[in-house]
């Protein structure tokens, strides 16, 4: 049997040390686990004396890949912390493990830094409030949540659960559009081909010409004059006119109007609000799920829904509840949701199973999400496709106009 010194939290938070005989740091684990405690750290102890069981944080090489953190960096990180606390593992054992593991620079010294606030007192909430951006409000209350209740491997489970199937979305979105994408910059590229190469070598072949040239003929060269003439302008405003948008959509009004303008858009207006609704209702089943109160969810979900027409509404409805009325009904006064939504809502609430209804809503607006882009996707590449024709025959056809002109006088 071995002693081993070790460091908890209790589910207040409270920090308290000491000494516990073993012949293992599993079977050390697993004693204090079942009395609720979070285990920080467990260290082999001899005649009085502790034996630090790691180097000191910062003290390995970090050969890693890259520096930024990607959601992928995100998601693998938090499998793997409740995957190690799962199996008894110490939360800063585990950190250490996978400080050794990640392939960004920077989420290394991040892991590092967590430790090294831990081990001067800090929970593990409190030192990843230390770097908000990158951890979310969400994940540092569902962290703060998992300490206080002692099950912070099940919380950890889920919030990676729930990284996953948004990180899964966002690829089947990116598939979706890069496509199109590709397409419509080809496309764009032939036609400036045509209008600033192709063109101006008929131009110059015209001059030659004793005839007057048709109006779609002049029509077609002054284009292409005025392009290569003035494209340097034209990239400028397109850049400095970008910039502009990006700062006034920076601005609180600006993103309003952008918002707005977003929602009202033929078509495309209700996959943006399907797509807004799909997270805010992945996040609401996610935090119901792992045992956050109703009003403390909705306040989470306000400050990390990404949009402030939702946000409001957010608000408007944590006020309607914390007045004690039922939660479907400001839904369905805000307007926002669909019928559909507020019925869900109001059975989960009758059941006792708002968390799944919250999963099933979810789980309906990443299909009609999916669905949306494939129809658009199928019907993109045909309506391009004979755009281009058209323009290009246009084009043909003004060039060859003048050239039957001379045939049929000749």
């Amino acid at each position: 049997m071995s002693k081993f010194f070790y460091i908890v939290r209790d589910r207040l938070g409270e920090k308290s040390t000491g000494i516990e005989e073993a012949s293992g740091e599993e079977e050390v684990v697993s004693r204090l686990q079942a009395k609720g405690l979070l285990v920080i750290n467990i260290t082999p102890e001899y005649e009085g004396k502790k034996v630090e069981a790691r180097p000191a944080a910062g003290s390995r090489k970090n050969p890693k890949q890259h520096y930024r953190i990607s959601g992928n960096d995100l998601v693998l990180f938090c499998r793997q912390l409740a995957t190690l606390l799962g199996a008894g593992v110490t939360i800063l054992k585990s950190l250490d493990i996978i400080s050794q593991q990640v392939s960004s620079r920077r989420l290394y010294s991040v892991i590092r830094d967590l430790q090294r606030n831990m081990e001067k007192g800090l929970s593990f909430h409190e030192a990843m409030a230390k770097h908000t951006d990158i951890f979310s409000d969400l994940w540092i209350n569902l962290v703060e949540s998992g300490e206080a209740s002692g099950n912070l491997a099940v919380i950890l489970n889920r919030l990676a659960g729930y990284l996953e199937r948004n990180a899964k979305f966002k690829s089947k979105v990116i598939s979706a559009l890069l496509y199109p994408g590709i397409l419509l910059f080809a496309s764009t590229g032939a036609l400036l081909f045509m209008t600033m190469k192709i063109i101006p070598t008929f131009a110059e072949t015209f001059k030659g010409f004793n005839v007057e040239l048709p109006f779609l003929t002049k029509l077609l060269l002054g284009l292409s004059a005025f392009l290569r003439k003035c494209y340097l302008f034209i990239i400028s405003a397109g850049i400095a006119g970008f910039y502009l948008f990006k700062m006034y959509i920076r601005t609180q009004g600006g993103r309003k109007a952008f918002e707005n303008f977003q929602f009202k858009l033929p078509v495309f207006g209700e996959f943006f609000r399907a797509v807004i609704i799909e997270r805010f209702s992945s996040e609401m089943a996610t935090l119901l799920e792992s045992g956050v109160p109703i009003l403390y969810s909705l306040e989470i979900a306000e400050h990390s829904v990404d949009n402030l027409a939702l946000a409001s509404i957010i608000s408007n409805i944590k006020g309607d509840v914390r007045d004690g009325k039922p939660l479907s009904g400001p839904f369905e006064k805000s307007g926002f949701f669909e019928p559909m939504v507020v019925q869900m809502i109001g059975i989960g609430e009758e059941i006792g199973e708002l968390a799944q209804m919250f999963k099933k809503i979810n789980s309906f607006y990443q299909e009609y999400s999916e669905m949306f882009l494939n129809r658009f996707v199928s019907l993109f590449e045909p309506a391009i496709l004979i755009f281009m024709g058209l323009v290009i025959g246009i084009m043909v056809i003004g060039m060859f106009l003048p050239i039957f002109q001379i045939a049929k006088m000749g």
